[in-house]
């Protein structure tokens, strides 16, 4: 068993919801925004690194059920850059218990393999410190064929700020005559963001009773059914995601499936090898980042 997604036993009822739930569509790419770790722990008189620890707990529960209904990408909201605001305490606390739980991912490589995760952390790499860094990258390179389920973590992340880094890669490719101004879209602008290949976000759940998404995969967010929820992260069931898997459902029908985007005829125009080549340099580039990340860092 892995420390990451734990082994869970369901009862025959939730057996059988769950796979009455799975006759009907299911989502491939859902969202977590894991709130409600503070106020858990402060109603049980715990330090707040302890409510996250809890959550921690829960979201490897909440792994092994989205394996089991099928669901093929999950990314959650672990840290936002807005989280540098608190105490210097709690933000030290998380980044020592983000560093305890890679460390124990990358120990426990050969269950990962065996279940097929594979990790990648989005974010702005350069708020995060670098020993905690250098984790991510060995984790995201040790993990990076593995393909039943992709863990995505949003980490020193926020939407705007995804947004301005695609939106300054663009401006760079430009200037450095690696695409010309009419190369410039929505689908180049997507491309140039860390989610590779692009893929909307088609359920997001938002536990402690929140309203909003806190800066949270906005651009991804257009088609996606939302589901809030009262409950605290750490107390969130197998009942409440098969809620929002339902929720889910009945709003299917009504969303929009269609895709939009219009293909160039020609696909062999130097438009299209221009956009093709900037998209590979990119991927080699956050390649490259990582196997240089993952080293262990050189005093100068």
């Amino acid at each position: 068993m892995t420390t990451w997604i734990k082994d869970d036993e369901h009862t025959w009822v939730q057996k059988f919801c769950k796979n009455i739930l799975k006759m009907g569509p299911v989502p491939k790419h859902v969202g977590f925004i894991l709130d409600g770790n503070r106020r858990y722990a402060k109603g049980r008189n715990m330090e707040s690194v302890d409510g996250h620890k809890k959550g921690f707990d829960k979201l490897s529960e909440t792994l092994r059920w989205c394996l089991d209904l099928g669901v093929e990408e999950v990314t959650v909201y672990a840290f936002s850059i807005e989280n540098f605001k608190r105490s210097s305490e709690e933000v030290n606390g998380l980044m020592m218990l983000a560093k305890e739980k890679f460390e124990k991912l990358l120990e426990e490589k050969d269950e990962i393999h065996r279940i097929g995760v594979c990790i990648e952390v989005i974010g702005d790499w350069s708020l995060v410190p670098s020993d905690l860094k250098q984790l991510m990258a060995k984790a995201m390179i040790m993990t990076k064929n593995n393909s039943k389920l992709k863990l995505r973590v949003a980490f020193a992340y926020t939407a705007r700020n995804e947004m301005l880094r695609g939106v300054n890669s663009l401006i760079t490719g430009v200037s450095d005559g690696e695409l010309v101004q009419d190369d410039v879209s929505e689908e180049m602008l997507e491309d140039a963001f860390q989610i590779h290949p692009p893929r909307d976000l088609d359920l997001l759940v938002r536990t402690s009773g929140e309203l909003r998404l806190s800066d949270f995969l906005l651009w991804q967010s257009s088609e996606t059914v939302i589901c809030f929820t009262d409950v605290l992260w750490p107390d969130f069931t197998y009942w409440h995601l098969l809620a929002a898997v339902f929720q889910y459902q009945i709003n299917y029908l009504s969303l929009s499936k269609m895709d939009l985007k219009q293909q160039d005829v020609n696909q062999c125009s130097e438009s299209e090898r221009r956009k093709a080549n900037f998209s590979d340099r990119i991927r080699n580039d956050k390649w490259a980042t990582l196997a240089l990340d993952s080293e262990p860092q050189v005093a100068a």
